[in-house]
């Protein structure tokens, strides 16, 4: 390291340093995924010594988990203040948005919490973020379902299939781009509420099953 290096390190506080190292894993989580993701090139990138790395965040696991509880955050946030229609459709629309913002604004963030998470971690997955957002879908199918006569209890289910297909675009979105991200949420919404709009109340398949 040259002694300008050094300078610029001393002159960076804890929690400089803690941002900066929270940057640079999201950059290298990002990148390579977290089994790929070394402390050696995250320190280096960061022009710090491992020692420094364990020192704020303990290792990789727990640079990785304030990162992932960080992007969680962010885009719950974002969905959260982004649902301020009254209309159902408004609302999907607005979810549907949201994330595809996001996903545009903070590509590294969405990779991070796309990607696998480590074996044995419980909370912070892209599933259970999931199933925060789908949380919030239910909410809302479930009074659409009341005023059609359905079952309410039914709401969470098609909340978790709705939540599943916007984030299954969106990762194909990440890397296609194209067509534009308003366009997908048209789309999406599209499917989505037209496709509520004609429910059946007790559907049934229409092909042979096995006995």
């Amino acid at each position: 390291m040259s002694d300008a290096d050094q300078r610029t390190r001393v002159r960076m506080t804890g929690n400089e340093r803690r941002e900066q190292l929270l940057e640079v894993g999201r950059a290298v989580f990002a990148e390579k995924g977290f089994e790929a993701a070394s402390i050696e090139e995250i320190a280096a990138r960061a022009g710090v010594s491992k020692p420094v790395v364990y020192e704020h965040f303990g290792g990789k696991e727990g640079l990785y988990a304030v990162v992932v509880d960080r992007e969680m955050r962010a885009l719950l946030d974002r969905i959260a203040s982004a649902l301020t229609g009254g209309h159902p459709r408004t609302l999907l629309e607005q979810a549907a948005l949201a994330l595809l913002t996001y996903i545009e604004d903070e590509s590294d963030g969405f990779r991070v919490l796309s990607r696998d998470a480590p074996l044995g971690s419980g909370s912070g997955t892209f599933s259970s973020l999931l199933n925060d957002i789908a949380s919030q879908v239910e909410h809302i199918l479930a009074g659409e379902f009341k005023r059609l006569g359905f079952q309410t209890k039914l709401a969470g289910m098609y909340a978790q299939m709705l939540v599943g297909m916007v984030a299954l675009t969106g990762q194909w979105w990440l890397e296609e781009r194209k067509p534009t991200r308003e366009e997908v949420a048209a789309h999406l919404v599209n499917l989505g509420w037209n496709g509520l709009r004609a429910l059946d109340a007790k559907p049934t398949l229409h092909i042979p099953t096995r006995p």
